[in-house]
Protein backbone atom coordinates (compact mmCIF):
# COMPACT_ATOMS: atom_id res chain seq x y z
CA UNK A 1 0.00 0.00 0.00
CA UNK A 2 1.48 2.95 -0.72
CA UNK A 3 0.73 6.66 1.13
CA UNK A 4 1.31 9.89 -0.89
CA UNK A 5 1.76 13.24 1.08
CA UNK A 6 -0.91 15.05 1.18
CA UNK A 7 0.12 18.23 -0.15
CA UNK A 8 0.95 16.31 -3.31
CA UNK A 9 -2.66 15.74 -3.69
CA UNK A 10 -5.32 17.99 -5.00
CA UNK A 11 -8.32 15.85 -4.23
CA UNK A 12 -7.46 15.05 -0.96
CA UNK A 13 -10.24 14.66 1.78
CA UNK A 14 -10.37 17.64 3.74
CA UNK A 15 -6.80 18.97 2.20
CA UNK A 16 -5.02 21.34 5.23
CA UNK A 17 -1.72 22.34 4.80
CA UNK A 18 -0.74 20.76 8.09
CA UNK A 19 -1.59 17.24 7.13
CA UNK A 20 -0.74 15.10 5.09
CA UNK A 21 -2.19 11.69 3.47
CA UNK A 22 -4.38 10.15 1.01
CA UNK A 23 -3.31 6.70 0.48
CA UNK A 24 -3.79 4.37 -2.98
CA UNK A 25 -5.97 1.09 -1.73
CA UNK A 26 -5.42 -2.04 -2.10
CA UNK A 27 -6.79 -5.04 0.15
CA UNK A 28 -4.34 -7.22 2.02
CA UNK A 29 -4.27 -9.76 4.72
CA UNK A 30 -3.07 -8.14 7.73
CA UNK A 31 -0.36 -10.33 9.94
CA UNK A 32 -1.99 -12.11 13.44
CA UNK A 33 -2.19 -10.47 16.67
CA UNK A 34 0.69 -11.08 18.50
CA UNK A 35 0.30 -13.04 21.57
CA UNK A 36 -0.30 -10.47 24.60
CA UNK A 37 -0.63 -13.16 27.11
CA UNK A 38 2.54 -12.75 29.00
CA UNK A 39 5.87 -10.53 28.48
CA UNK A 40 7.76 -11.02 25.03
CA UNK A 41 9.95 -13.68 24.42
CA UNK A 42 14.04 -12.00 23.56
CA UNK A 43 16.89 -13.57 22.64
CA UNK A 44 19.56 -10.23 22.66
CA UNK A 45 22.02 -10.05 25.12
CA UNK A 46 21.41 -8.57 28.28
CA UNK A 47 23.03 -5.25 29.59
CA UNK A 48 23.43 -4.66 33.31
CA UNK A 49 22.20 -0.56 33.68
CA UNK A 50 22.32 -1.76 38.23
CA UNK A 51 22.58 -4.04 40.50
CA UNK A 52 18.98 -4.71 40.43
CA UNK A 53 17.82 -3.65 36.65
CA UNK A 54 18.97 -5.27 33.54
CA UNK A 55 17.91 -4.67 30.17
CA UNK A 56 17.41 -6.45 26.56
CA UNK A 57 16.86 -4.56 22.98
CA UNK A 58 13.25 -5.59 21.63
CA UNK A 59 14.11 -3.20 18.81
CA UNK A 60 16.48 -0.49 18.24
CA UNK A 61 16.13 3.20 18.63
CA UNK A 62 17.56 6.45 16.87
CA UNK A 63 19.43 9.65 18.25
CA UNK A 64 20.56 10.45 21.93
CA UNK A 65 19.66 8.92 25.13
CA UNK A 66 17.66 11.65 27.46
CA UNK A 67 19.75 13.05 30.26
CA UNK A 68 18.65 14.01 33.82
CA UNK A 69 15.57 16.40 33.83
CA UNK A 70 14.27 15.15 30.83
CA UNK A 71 10.75 14.90 29.84
CA UNK A 72 10.36 11.41 28.42
CA UNK A 73 7.15 10.20 26.79
CA UNK A 74 6.93 6.25 27.31
CA UNK A 75 4.56 3.26 27.07
CA UNK A 76 4.74 0.58 28.93
CA UNK A 77 3.30 -2.88 30.01
CA UNK A 78 4.75 -4.20 33.18
CA UNK A 79 4.37 -8.23 34.73
CA UNK A 80 4.88 -9.30 38.18
CA UNK A 81 7.70 -11.35 37.11
CA UNK A 82 6.70 -14.65 39.63
CA UNK A 83 3.32 -15.04 38.94
CA UNK A 84 3.10 -13.46 34.99
CA UNK A 85 0.31 -10.85 36.07
CA UNK A 86 0.13 -8.10 34.31
CA UNK A 87 -0.99 -4.76 36.43
CA UNK A 88 -0.28 -2.10 33.65
CA UNK A 89 -0.84 -1.19 29.88
CA UNK A 90 -0.30 2.23 29.04
CA UNK A 91 -1.12 1.42 25.52
CA UNK A 92 -4.71 -0.14 26.71
CA UNK A 93 -5.60 3.48 28.39
CA UNK A 94 -3.97 5.42 24.84
CA UNK A 95 -2.19 7.47 26.97
CA UNK A 96 1.44 7.79 27.21
CA UNK A 97 3.41 7.95 30.66
CA UNK A 98 5.14 11.48 31.24
CA UNK A 99 8.29 10.84 33.19
CA UNK A 100 10.85 13.80 33.94
CA UNK A 101 13.83 11.55 35.03
CA UNK A 102 15.26 12.29 38.30
CA UNK A 103 12.06 13.26 39.38
CA UNK A 104 10.14 10.43 38.77
CA UNK A 105 7.64 8.28 41.78
CA UNK A 106 9.57 5.94 43.64
CA UNK A 107 8.48 2.75 42.77
CA UNK A 108 9.08 3.78 39.40
CA UNK A 109 13.54 4.27 39.92
CA UNK A 110 14.07 1.11 38.35
CA UNK A 111 11.80 1.78 35.31
CA UNK A 112 13.40 5.78 35.20
CA UNK A 113 16.75 3.76 34.94
CA UNK A 114 15.99 1.74 31.74
CA UNK A 115 14.41 4.85 30.37
CA UNK A 116 17.77 6.87 31.08
CA UNK A 117 19.50 4.24 28.79
CA UNK A 118 17.23 4.15 25.59
CA UNK A 119 16.96 6.34 22.50
CA UNK A 120 13.98 7.55 21.07
CA UNK A 121 11.97 4.72 19.29
CA UNK A 122 13.43 1.81 21.43
CA UNK A 123 11.90 -0.60 22.51
CA UNK A 124 13.11 -3.01 25.21
CA UNK A 125 12.56 -5.56 28.08
CA UNK A 126 13.70 -4.62 31.36
CA UNK A 127 14.01 -6.69 34.59
CA UNK A 128 13.53 -4.58 38.32
CA UNK A 129 14.25 -5.68 41.26
CA UNK A 130 11.84 -5.41 44.01
CA UNK A 131 13.98 -2.93 45.83
CA UNK A 132 13.54 -0.26 43.04
CA UNK A 133 10.05 -1.24 42.67
CA UNK A 134 7.15 -1.55 44.58
CA UNK A 135 9.39 -2.45 47.79
CA UNK A 136 9.12 -4.44 50.22
CA UNK A 137 5.03 -4.10 50.76
CA UNK A 138 4.08 -3.93 47.19
CA UNK A 139 0.67 -1.75 46.05
CA UNK A 140 -2.99 -3.28 47.08
CA UNK A 141 -4.61 -0.15 45.49
CA UNK A 142 -3.78 0.78 42.00
CA UNK A 143 -1.92 -0.89 40.14
CA UNK A 144 -2.18 -3.91 42.24
CA UNK A 145 2.06 -5.50 43.01
CA UNK A 146 2.40 -8.21 45.44
CA UNK A 147 5.24 -7.56 48.22
CA UNK A 148 9.35 -8.08 47.11
CA UNK A 149 7.55 -8.69 43.07
CA UNK A 150 10.31 -8.48 41.00
CA UNK A 151 8.78 -6.57 37.93
CA UNK A 152 9.54 -7.11 34.19
CA UNK A 153 8.47 -3.94 31.95
CA UNK A 154 8.38 -3.95 28.08
CA UNK A 155 9.07 -0.42 27.55
CA UNK A 156 8.65 1.69 24.60
CA UNK A 157 10.65 5.14 24.67
CA UNK A 158 8.48 7.27 21.98
CA UNK A 159 10.97 10.36 22.29
CA UNK A 160 12.06 13.18 25.19
CA UNK A 161 11.93 16.81 25.62
CA UNK A 162 15.63 18.33 27.05
CA UNK A 163 14.58 20.66 29.60
CA UNK A 164 17.65 21.35 32.13
CA UNK A 165 14.75 22.53 34.99
CA UNK A 166 12.51 19.32 34.58
CA UNK A 167 9.40 21.24 33.61
CA UNK A 168 6.57 19.02 32.75
CA UNK A 169 3.22 19.48 30.91
CA UNK A 170 1.28 20.85 34.14
CA UNK A 171 4.15 23.49 34.87
CA UNK A 172 3.24 24.97 31.11
CA UNK A 173 0.99 27.40 30.43
CA UNK A 174 -2.15 26.29 27.67
CA UNK A 175 -0.22 28.54 24.65
CA UNK A 176 2.90 26.17 26.02
CA UNK A 177 1.41 23.14 25.80
CA UNK A 178 -0.15 23.92 22.88
CA UNK A 179 3.28 25.24 21.37
CA UNK A 180 5.10 22.10 21.89
CA UNK A 181 2.79 20.14 20.29
CA UNK A 182 2.44 21.66 17.42
CA UNK A 183 6.56 21.63 17.17
CA UNK A 184 6.23 17.78 17.63
CA UNK A 185 3.68 17.85 15.11
CA UNK A 186 5.73 19.89 12.15
CA UNK A 187 8.59 17.13 13.19
CA UNK A 188 6.28 14.50 12.43
CA UNK A 189 5.43 15.33 9.16
CA UNK A 190 8.66 15.94 8.17
CA UNK A 191 9.84 12.55 8.99
CA UNK A 192 6.52 11.39 7.06
CA UNK A 193 8.21 12.86 3.91
CA UNK A 194 11.20 11.13 4.95
CA UNK A 195 8.97 7.82 4.73
CA UNK A 196 10.39 7.75 8.17
CA UNK A 197 6.91 6.54 9.35
CA UNK A 198 7.65 4.84 12.61
CA UNK A 199 9.40 7.73 13.74
CA UNK A 200 6.88 10.14 12.61
CA UNK A 201 4.22 8.33 14.59
CA UNK A 202 6.54 8.86 18.33
CA UNK A 203 6.40 12.60 17.14
CA UNK A 204 2.72 12.49 16.95
CA UNK A 205 2.29 10.52 20.25
CA UNK A 206 4.08 13.19 21.76
CA UNK A 207 2.30 15.96 20.33
CA UNK A 208 -0.89 14.11 21.36
CA UNK A 209 0.69 13.42 24.97
CA UNK A 210 0.85 17.15 25.50
CA UNK A 211 -2.89 17.05 25.11
CA UNK A 212 -4.35 14.71 27.43
CA UNK A 213 -8.30 14.54 28.82
CA UNK A 214 -7.30 16.20 31.89
CA UNK A 215 -5.72 19.03 29.75
CA UNK A 216 -8.44 19.01 27.47
CA UNK A 217 -11.53 18.83 29.25
CA UNK A 218 -9.98 22.14 31.37
CA UNK A 219 -10.22 24.37 27.96
CA UNK A 220 -13.16 26.20 26.05
CA UNK A 221 -13.79 28.53 23.24
CA UNK A 222 -10.97 29.92 21.32
CA UNK A 223 -8.26 27.72 23.60
CA UNK A 224 -9.92 24.59 22.80
CA UNK A 225 -10.19 24.91 19.25
CA UNK A 226 -6.12 25.59 19.03
CA UNK A 227 -5.63 22.41 20.83
CA UNK A 228 -7.97 20.42 18.71
CA UNK A 229 -6.82 22.31 15.28
CA UNK A 230 -3.10 20.21 16.51
CA UNK A 231 -4.31 17.37 18.25
CA UNK A 232 -6.96 15.74 15.39
CA UNK A 233 -4.35 16.66 13.03
CA UNK A 234 -2.00 14.66 14.44
CA UNK A 235 -4.79 11.42 15.22
CA UNK A 236 -5.13 11.63 11.26
CA UNK A 237 -1.70 11.74 10.49
CA UNK A 238 -0.50 9.13 12.78
CA UNK A 239 -3.81 7.10 11.17
CA UNK A 240 -1.90 7.59 7.80
CA UNK A 241 1.16 6.14 8.72
CA UNK A 242 -0.44 3.24 10.94
CA UNK A 243 -2.24 2.37 7.50
CA UNK A 244 0.82 2.46 5.68
CA UNK A 245 2.52 0.37 8.06
CA UNK A 246 -0.46 -2.46 7.75
CA UNK A 247 -1.51 -1.72 11.73
CA UNK A 248 -5.32 -1.37 10.57
CA UNK A 249 -6.87 -1.65 14.14
CA UNK A 250 -4.45 1.28 15.37
CA UNK A 251 -5.38 3.20 12.72
CA UNK A 252 -9.12 2.66 13.23
CA UNK A 253 -8.37 3.60 17.05
CA UNK A 254 -7.06 6.98 16.33
CA UNK A 255 -9.91 7.84 13.71
CA UNK A 256 -12.28 7.28 15.72
CA UNK A 257 -11.00 9.69 18.69
CA UNK A 258 -11.02 12.76 15.73
CA UNK A 259 -14.74 11.13 15.40
CA UNK A 260 -15.71 11.54 19.12
CA UNK A 261 -15.04 15.06 18.71
CA UNK A 262 -16.26 15.96 15.19
CA UNK A 263 -18.43 13.27 13.89
CA UNK A 264 -18.57 14.80 10.78
CA UNK A 265 -15.02 14.79 9.98
CA UNK A 266 -14.97 13.59 6.42
CA UNK A 267 -10.93 12.33 6.46
CA UNK A 268 -11.39 10.61 9.50
CA UNK A 269 -14.35 8.31 8.08
CA UNK A 270 -12.43 8.45 5.12
CA UNK A 271 -9.33 6.65 6.60
CA UNK A 272 -11.17 4.38 8.95
CA UNK A 273 -13.29 3.16 6.01
CA UNK A 274 -9.22 2.51 4.45
CA UNK A 275 -8.48 0.71 7.59
CA UNK A 276 -11.67 -1.59 7.60
CA UNK A 277 -11.47 -2.37 3.84
CA UNK A 278 -8.28 -3.73 4.44
CA UNK A 279 -9.20 -5.78 7.71
CA UNK A 280 -12.11 -7.32 5.42
CA UNK A 281 -15.17 -5.36 7.12
CA UNK A 282 -16.40 -4.22 4.04
CA UNK A 283 -20.07 -3.01 5.35
CA UNK A 284 -19.03 -0.65 7.94
CA UNK A 285 -16.26 0.34 5.30
CA UNK A 286 -18.89 1.24 3.01
CA UNK A 287 -20.72 2.99 5.65
CA UNK A 288 -17.54 5.15 6.25
CA UNK A 289 -17.29 5.92 2.80
CA UNK A 290 -20.81 6.77 2.28
CA UNK A 291 -21.22 9.44 5.37
CA UNK A 292 -16.73 10.50 3.70
CA UNK A 293 -19.22 11.23 0.76
CA UNK A 294 -22.21 12.91 2.14
CA UNK A 295 -19.36 15.57 4.03
CA UNK A 296 -17.07 15.71 0.97
CA UNK A 297 -19.54 15.15 -2.14
CA UNK A 298 -16.86 16.03 -4.62
CA UNK A 299 -13.92 13.85 -3.78
CA UNK A 300 -12.44 11.65 -6.19
CA UNK A 301 -10.30 9.96 -3.67
CA UNK A 302 -14.15 8.14 -1.62
CA UNK A 303 -15.20 7.49 -5.12
CA UNK A 304 -12.24 5.86 -5.90
CA UNK A 305 -12.35 3.58 -2.74
CA UNK A 306 -15.73 3.32 -3.18
CA UNK A 307 -14.96 1.55 -6.29
CA UNK A 308 -12.25 -0.53 -5.39
CA UNK A 309 -14.67 -2.12 -2.48
CA UNK A 310 -17.18 -2.64 -5.05
CA UNK A 311 -14.61 -4.70 -7.44
CA UNK A 312 -13.63 -6.28 -4.14
CA UNK A 313 -16.95 -7.40 -2.90
CA UNK A 314 -17.80 -8.60 -7.04
CA UNK A 315 -14.50 -10.70 -7.18
CA UNK A 316 -15.47 -12.73 -3.37
CA UNK A 317 -19.09 -13.05 -4.69
CA UNK A 318 -17.52 -14.71 -8.42
CA UNK A 319 -15.07 -16.61 -5.87
CA UNK A 320 -17.83 -18.42 -3.53
CA UNK A 321 -20.09 -19.36 -6.84
CA UNK A 322 -17.33 -21.12 -7.59
CA UNK A 323 -16.78 -22.57 -4.58
CA UNK A 324 -20.17 -23.61 -3.94
CA UNK A 325 -20.43 -24.99 -7.01
CA UNK A 326 -17.83 -27.31 -7.12
CA UNK A 327 -19.73 -28.55 -3.69
CA UNK A 328 -22.92 -29.30 -4.94
CA UNK A 329 -21.76 -30.52 -8.35
CA UNK A 330 -24.16 -29.35 -11.75
CA UNK A 331 -27.85 -29.23 -11.26
CA UNK A 332 -29.31 -32.80 -12.70
CA UNK A 333 -31.44 -33.00 -15.49
CA UNK A 334 -34.76 -33.45 -15.13
CA UNK A 335 -36.23 -36.81 -16.16
CA UNK A 336 -39.12 -37.22 -19.05
CA UNK A 337 -42.67 -37.34 -17.61
CA UNK A 338 -44.75 -40.66 -18.19
CA UNK A 339 -47.80 -40.52 -19.76
CA UNK A 340 -50.32 -40.83 -16.80
CA UNK A 341 -53.25 -41.43 -19.52
CA UNK A 342 -51.62 -44.65 -20.51
CA UNK A 343 -50.89 -45.80 -17.37
CA UNK A 344 -54.72 -45.79 -16.22
CA UNK A 345 -56.11 -47.07 -19.31
CA UNK A 346 -53.63 -50.18 -18.76
CA UNK A 347 -54.35 -50.40 -15.26
CA UNK A 348 -58.11 -50.75 -16.45
CA UNK A 349 -57.36 -53.15 -19.29
CA UNK A 350 -55.22 -55.46 -16.38
CA UNK A 351 -58.21 -55.22 -14.43
CA UNK A 352 -60.77 -56.10 -16.51
CA UNK A 353 -58.58 -59.26 -17.90
CA UNK A 354 -58.28 -60.74 -14.47
CA UNK A 355 -62.49 -60.27 -14.09
CA UNK A 356 -63.02 -62.12 -17.24
CA UNK A 357 -60.76 -65.20 -16.61
CA UNK A 358 -62.79 -65.20 -13.42
CA UNK A 359 -65.93 -65.19 -14.84
CA UNK A 360 -64.93 -67.65 -17.31
CA UNK A 361 -63.66 -70.09 -15.00
CA UNK A 362 -66.92 -69.47 -13.06
CA UNK A 363 -69.08 -70.68 -15.76
CA UNK A 364 -66.68 -73.83 -15.96
CA UNK A 365 -67.44 -75.05 -12.69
Amino acid sequence: MVVEAEEQQSQAVGKDENEIVTENSAFVHPEPPQDDSGPPKVESPVEILHEKVTKQIIKEGHGQKPSKYSTCFLHYRAWTESTGHKFEDTRHEQQPLEMVLGKEKKEMTGLAIGVSSMKSGERALLHVGWELGYGEEGSFSFPNVPPKADILYEVELIGFDETKEGKTRGDMTVEERIGAADRRKMDGNALFKEEKLEEAVQQYEMAIAYMGDDFMFQLFGKYRDMALAVKNPCHLNTAACLIKLKRFEEAIGQCSIVLTEDENNAKALFRRGKARAELGQTDAAKEDFLKARKFSPGDKAIVREMRLLAEHEKAIYQKQREIYKGIFGPRPEPKPQTNNRLIHLLVLFWQWLVSFFKHERAKDD
